[in-house]
């Protein structure tokens, strides 16, 4: 659902798999026209990542409201259309590894010099320069090196997440920085380049362990802040699980005794101060776990939430989207693909009240808005089919 903030603001996309796309995703949310420009036959890997006729369920959520141009960038009249686009726009997005940018003619300097207002954003594993240059990347790798799994997994027994936090995070971090940029440019009218990467964009959203660290000297691990935050898991009687966050209050961790009829446990020696607890986690986990194993989850969740204990159910995504608060919010959308049929999506992060939201446009097939945009850069028909012919370009024409 964009709204109407950066409607006039044009993006050029040239980025695969998730970072880059997911942070051009969230600027055509606020209203960018993104042209994602994708290598023929194939285009984006993502586009193939789970089977799927049209494209798979993860290319869709993170292309919607974006254009398809299929351009292959090593051909010279490929690279000559690229560079006419980019004369146009405002952003250049490229997540490409360090270095193949410049071979392609596509680098900071070259664009800068062709469009001094265009706000250049470079995305890679490890950064621009430096010992890990040429290393390959993706998320996982992403996650281990910048310590974030160590804190989501236990080191004697390494399990990999089933979510790409470093590439949103890192795809999040793109996008608000090329929102900075072009704050930057409203004052001073000259583009710059913004640069992040999986291990920066990481490692700085688990900045507040690091700072901990680099205070205490003491390494922490996965359990480290959820002692610190009374934090707990538990499995119920109908074997559904749900989680309690009690945090620094003591209110809510008395709360949390009197709604399980355990007020003994507050004269424990072993938890009688926050420290106490955080040192004896273990002990006390033990000890509560049975008691919530006496009754279902919703029967606990209704005695927790009359006692104002901060408990929620630890849901699936099915539970989650079919939640009443999510509902209420209204954050999944439906739209329909003229070739796809209808597909439902979780909506933007962010609402805007009193801005008009318009309705999203699906995620496109590969290269079918290509003829448009190659009409609107002064190519007739016969051009475009020269083009189709020698595949630097392709055309959907279903």
């Amino acid at each position: 659902m964009p709204v109407s903030i950066l409607n006039n603001i044009t993006v050029v996309e040239c980025a695969t798999f998730v970072t880059g796309p997911y942070a051009t995703a969230l600027l055509a949310d606020l209203g960018a026209r993104v042209i994602k420009i994708e290598s023929p036959p194939d285009g984006d890997p993502y586009r193939t990542f789970a089977p799927d006729p049209y494209f798979s369920f993860n290319f869709a959520h993170l292309n919607r409201n974006k254009e398809s141009l299929v351009l292959d960038l090593k051909a010279a009249k490929g690279k000559e259309i690229c560079l006419d686009l980019i004369k146009r726009a405002d952003v250049f997005v490229e997540n490409f590894r360090p270095g193949t940018a410049d071979r392609l003619g596509l680098g900071y300097e070259a664009l800068r010099a062709l469009n001094p207002r265009l706000v250049y954003c470079s995305i890679s594993a490890f950064g621009q320069t430096g010992p890990y240059v040429d290393k390959p990347g993706f998320d996982t790798l992403g996650q281990a090196v910048s310590g974030l799994l160590s804190l989501l997994s236990d080191p004697n027994d390494p399990k990999v997440m089933g979510v790409a936090v470093s590439d949103y995070v890192t795809g999040l971090s793109a996008g608000y920085g090329i929102l900075g940029a072009l704050l930057a440019r409203a004052k001073s009218g000259a583009g710059c380049r913004v640069e992040t990467s999986l291990l920066q964009a990481t490692l700085s959203f688990i900045g507040e362990t690091a700072a901990g660290y680099m205070r205490t000297g003491k390494v922490p691990n996965r359990m480290a802040r959820v002692k610190n935050a009374h934090a707990f898991a538990f499995v119920c009687k109908d074997k559904l699980p749900l989680a309690i966050h009690c945090s620094v209050p003591e209110k809510f961790w008395l709360a949390l005794l009197k709604a399980i009829d355990r007020t003994d446990i507050a004269k424990d020696e072993r938890f009688k101060t926050r420290d106490g607890r955080r040192q004896n986690y273990e002990a006390l986990e033990a000890m509560l776990a049975p008691v919530f194993a006496a009754k279902t989850r919703e029967e606990w969740l209704k005695q927790l939430e009359a006692d104002d204990v901060p408990a929620v159910p630890l849901y699936n995504v099915a539970e989650v989207l079919a939640d009443p608060q999510v509902k209420h919010l209204d954050l999944v959308e439906e739209l329909a693909h003229p070739q796809a049929g209808k597909l439902k999506f979780v909506g933007a992060p962010v609402r805007y009240d009193g801005l008009a939201q318009g309705k999203s446009a699906p995620p496109p097939l590969l290269g079918e808005q290509t003829a448009a945009i190659l009409k609107q850069l002064e190519n007739d028909q016969a051009a475009i089919d020269e083009l189709v012919a020698r595949g630097v370009t392709k055309v959907d024409k279903s």
